[in-house]
């Protein structure tokens, strides 16, 4: 997969849903990351917090809807785009480049159509290479882990179905989730209006 900019301070900057720099984000990603002194072990401590500890709003039935990365801190939970944007957030407040990553994956039944999936890029300094990971959370067959040799995908794509991995790293979240996630309360009504892809 490719950075969509060749700046990684772009990928440092903080947002209002990317919000590193609000307090109790900086402070959990100090907290996390006390004592580990280099970028790899870092990335896959915070990588592993996220995956294990913020469990996928689907997983536990919860309705709550959360997007900013505070948001996600605060309620301990979110789906995998909320859980995305906690990631990056703590990635980059111990100043560790954290991208955005997507697939257009087949919903599962009973609803149709396809559903756009949202994972990381995590840029690794010591091996001056870029390491793609999956926060979801595993449960069932699901086995995201933090892997240097190969993508660390929750979910395989499916191209003869009509799934796609998007190659770009992305700077920010994409706009189309962040609309969803702050127009819905419910997990359970935004579910079926979920973005489906990214636009070409």
């Amino acid at each position: 997969m490719t950075p969509e900019s060749k700046y990684l301070n772009d990928y440092l900057v903080a947002d209002p849903v990317v919000n590193w720099k609000e307090k109790m984000v900086l402070d959990k990603a100090n907290e996390l990351s006390k004592g580990l002194s280099d970028t790899f072990t870092k990335a896959q401590y915070l990588f592993e917090w996220v995956r294990d500890n913020i469990p996928h709003s689907k997983d536990i039935d919860s309705d709550i809807v959360t997007c900013s990365a505070s948001e996600v801190l605060k309620e301990g939970t979110g789906i995998c785009a909320a859980k995305s944007h906690l990631l990056a957030a703590l990635c980059r407040a111990v100043k560790i480049p954290a991208g955005f990553c997507y697939q257009k994956l087949k919903q599962d039944p009973p609803f149709t159509g396809f559903v756009l999936h949202s994972f990381n890029g995590i840029y690794i300094s010591e091996l001056q290479k870029w390491i793609i990971v999956d926060a979801r959370g595993n449960t069932g067959d699901i086995n995201a882990q933090f892997d240097i040799n190969q993508k660390g995908l929750a979910f395989p794509t499916h191209s003869d179905e009509g799934e796609i991995l998007y190659d770009p790293i992305f700077v920010s979240p994409a706009p189309e989730y962040i609309e969803t996630l702050n127009r819905y309360k419910s997990r359970k009504e935004m579910w079926a209006f979920l973005p489906s892809e990214l636009p070409h």
